[in-house]
């Protein structure tokens, strides 16, 4: 296996990366968390079905005891609700500040799992076990844990570091193609935002990407959690820096968010916002339009959206000023300057971001 180390001082941990590698877990486990007293695998059902069963096996055979919980999938259970469920059953079956939650699943368990372990017991450890890309590149990494509001989305949370991200590509193969695509938007968005050169690679292997090719998924995964990995050891907490990892999300969500969660999958989203701050990025003459057809062509041949969906635009810029990256009233864009490079703006003229939602219809 490869690791990639998240590297936050004393708190630092592994992202352990392999094939087909399962059996892998529970020593991986019993070395990140010797003082583990049981765990609880948070899943959901279809995924429990497939999966539990071998996890919970190279667990016990690390001599560490584990039992598994399924949860609803779906964003419109990423809810306080679901959290509540999970410490219900924590204090029902007297689990202690040296157990451990499991994240077996998506995002939406990940983010759960881990807003459930930062907040039992004033906070316990857990582990990511991401079986999507999407998780796997993104949301696995950085210790950001949470669930959703009506209101606005991921708004309710904490910062908590897993203490160990274990990542078995072989995942990848049981997932749709959508699913496929929707994390390799976030795939994408990386080489934007940080390496030109991992950019290329992207746009020069696609054959082997979507033919899920052990040895390029390996390569894809890595580099990915690489870039990340860096982001957030500079800047946990999403103060300066680590703003850069939203180039995508700020149009984004708000077309996420109004097209109501679970209707239109993150990356598809975030694909969407990607080609809306190049546009923004190109009428201010921070790019060319060479740029803007490069990014559209990848996500286009990727199979990913480029265009507005119909909705109605006051919606959408009175989302954006509820957004998280609002600050004294200004709405904040993470907007390209070249490729592997990004700039954050708070002087978007609201014209600029209607003529982009416009042009994009």
């Amino acid at each position: 296996m490869q690791d990639v180390i998240v590297g936050l001082a004393e708190r630092q941990y592994p992202i352990a990366i392999g094939g087909d590698c399962l059996e892998a877990l529970g020593p991986r486990v019993r070395e990140a968390l010797p003082k583990c007293d049981r765990l609880l695998v948070i899943t959901n059902p279809d995924l429990g079905r497939l999966h539990a069963n071998k996890v919970t096996r190279s667990l016990q055979k690390a001599v560490l005891a584990a039992e598994v919980m399924g949860i609803p999938e779906g964003e419109q259970h990423k809810s306080l609700r679901t959290v509540e469920e999970i410490w219900d059953h924590l204090i029902q079956h007297g689990y202690t500040r040296q157990s451990v939650l499991l994240a077996l699943g998506g995002g939406v368990v990940g983010d759960i799992t881990g807003f459930a372990a930062a907040c039992y017991m004033r906070g316990i450890a857990f582990v990511q076990v991401p079986t999507t890309l999407l998780a796997m590149v993104d949301s696995s990494v950085g210790g950001k844990t949470g669930v959703n509001h009506p209101r606005a989305k991921n708004t309710i949370g904490a910062f908590w570091q897993p203490k160990l991200v274990f990542i078995d590509i072989g995942f990848v193969r049981t997932l749709p193609t959508e699913e496929f695509r929707s994390g390799f938007a976030e795939v994408i968005k990386h080489g934007v935002i940080r390496d030109a050169s991992y950019f290329e690679y992207l746009e020069n292997h696609l054959d082997l990407i979507f033919a899920q090719n052990d040895r390029t998924m390996i390569r894809l995964v890595e580099g990915s959690c690489r870039i990340k990995a860096e982001v957030v050891a500079q800047d946990e907490r999403e103060s300066g820096l680590r703003a850069i990892l939203n180039f995508g999300h700020t149009l984004g969500h708000a077309v996420e968010v109004l097209s109501e969660y679970g209707n239109l999958r993150h990356g598809y989203a975030v694909s969407i916002g990607m080609v809306a701050a190049a546009g923004i990025a190109e009428r201010l003459g921070m790019v060319g339009a060479d740029f803007t057809s490069r990014l559209k062509s990848l996500l286009e041949f990727s199979g990913l959206p480029v265009h507005f969906p119909a909705l109605d635009e006051e919606a959408v810029m009175d989302r954006l000023r509820t957004d998280k990256k609002v600050r004294d009233g200004r709405v904040h864009f993470v907007l390209p300057v070249r490729m592997g490079e990004v700039a954050i703006r708070d002087d978007v003229p609201p014209e600029v971001i209607l003529e982009v939602i416009r042009a994009m219809k």
